[in-house]
């Protein structure tokens, strides 16, 4: 997986985030484990051309 930067906060007891490339496409989690692990399935939706007008 290439390395890319992302944003992310707390927001009562979910962790919010989204890459700073693709502010657009934003997914949460319980925890800061689950937040990453989402934001790596969103990175290989994001390579898969899965997602259109990307």
């Amino acid at each position: 997986m290439q390395s890319l930067k992302y944003v992310h906060w707390q927001d009562g007891e979910f962790f919010l985030g989204h890459f700073v490339d693709y502010p657009d496409y934003l997914t949460q989690g319980k925890s800061l484990e689950e937040l990453k692990e989402n934001l790596e399935s969103l990175y290989n939706d994001l390579i898969s051309k899965e997602i259109p007008y990307i």
